[in-house]
């Protein structure tokens, strides 16, 4: 029943969004394109910034994709105002026609993921309303010259609207991943700070420069924003390399036959989907999969493999040395420490464990008890639920059980039906 609400909550959001782009593009094409020749600028403009957008290659189904200047420009075009000293005459159903025409022609060949144009329509819809019925009334033009308080104006118009995305974000990839709705708001906040800073900020300058000096303040003030997309394109390349090496890494023991083929990859899809459940923020969800990936590679230092890999039925003692040993590879692989650290540590007693440990040890115990004859998803949780005095954190296998039962997590079987 949850996954189905979450898939209805998710279409109401996506209905909403070709609501308004149906009833923007019928009002438009009634009453015609108002300026031409600034829609067409800024048009080219979001297209150009559409067609540079870039999916990070380890996304998954809520992770946001990045057309700064796109977002930049469609959010410039909702705050404009003027044009070089004389007012503007397009309302908030154009600013929707133009950012929605300009978005898909920029992305031909490379459709953009509904969410992404979903939020693009409906953030943008959101900053037009709010700020170009207040700017046709007249009632910006009483102020004399535009100036400290029509700034102030637009700067308030900005933090509603990056609020009011950062929700819809939040939301979006709550439906889509699960988990608490507030350290998915705190993570879209905190995102604020990098990219959406500077998009921010270009998309107010420009509007406010455009006004004085007219549309070539666009490629001038668009130019700081492309160099830096250029360089968050490099960056997450380098992040995706780095990923790539880690998971690599992970399936040596698979190679050498210690572990079962895909078995660091469950564990680290359910571990993330399980640290999502109990509220980790995006680092510490990075952390998680990195240490999960890498769980088993002590058993590289061994002279005799364990049985297909499992180290729950073995003693303390031994699944610490394990452990330890996985640690000590770890921390010569340039990985922060933060992940030896979880390694390290997945063996101790749970109370005496960091969260991302009690996540690592409870999920790969549950691997190791599903992968055994004759015992199942739900025998392998009730296992856990009864071994909670000491070895597993009640709160962790209570959130397993809740991904479990909401169709698994990401690479992960559902399990529902067996609950049938």
């Amino acid at each position: 029943m949850t996954g189905r609400r979450d898939g209805l909550l998710i279409r109401s959001v996506h209905g909403a969004a070709v609501a308004l782009a149906l009833a923007a593009l019928a009002r438009t094409a009634w009453h015609g394109v108002a300026q031409p020749r600034v829609a067409l600028a800024y048009g080219l403009l979001i297209a150009v910034g559409e067609a540079a957008r870039r999916r990070r290659p380890t996304a998954g189904p809520g992770d946001r994709q990045t057309a700064p200047v796109g977002a930049a420009g469609a959010l410039s075009y909702a705050l404009l105002g003027e044009i070089g000293g004389q007012p503007t005459a397009h309302g908030a159903p154009q600013v929707v026609a133009v950012v929605l025409a300009a978005t898909l022609a920029g992305a031909i060949g490379r459709p953009p993921a509904r969410d992404h144009l979903a939020r693009r329509l409906l953030t943008t819809a959101f900053a037009a309303v709010c700020f170009q019925p207040l700017h046709h009334s007249g009632a910006l033009d009483r102020w004399p010259g535009h100036g400290p308080a029509y700034a102030f104006v637009l700067l308030l118009v900005l933090a509603l609207t990056t609020l009011f995305d950062a929700v819809l974000a939040a939301a979006l990839t709550l439906l889509r991943t699960g988990g608490p709705y507030g350290p998915a708001l705190r993570d879209e906040l905190r995102a604020l700070a990098g990219i959406g800073t500077a998009i921010c900020a270009t998309g107010i300058v420009m509007a406010l420069a455009v006004g004085v000096a007219g549309l070539w303040a666009l490629p001038v003030f668009c130019l700081p924003l492309l160099l830096t997309q250029l360089s968050f394109h490099r960056y997450t390349a380098v992040r995706a390399t780095y990923h790539q090496t880690i998971a690599s890494l992970a399936r040596s023991t698979e190679i050498a036959g210690h572990t079962p083929a895909g078995h660091a990859r469950r564990v680290a899809a359910l571990s993330r989907a399980t640290g999502r459940e109990l509220g980790l923020s995006e680092a510490g969800l990075t952390v998680l999969e990195y240490a999960a990936l890498m769980h088993d590679i002590g058993q590289l230092s061994l002279l005799d493999p364990v049985p297909a890999g499992a180290t729950e039925p073995l003693p303390p003692e031994q699944r610490r040395r394990i452990a330890l040993l996985g640690g000590a590879v770890v921390r010569r692989t340039g990985v922060p420490s933060d992940v030896a650290v979880v390694v390290e540590r997945q063996a101790d007693p749970y109370r005496e464990q960091p969260l991302a440990a009690r996540i690592v040890r409870t999920v790969n115990a549950y691997e190791d008890l599903v992968g055994e004859t004759g015992c199942g998803p739900l025998c392998a949780l009730e296992r856990l639920r009864l071994d909670t005095a000491r070895e597993h954190d009640p709160q962790v296998v209570a959130a397993l059980a809740g991904v479990l039962a909401r169709g698994g997590g990401p690479g992960v079987p559902d399990q529902r039906q067996d609950q049938r």
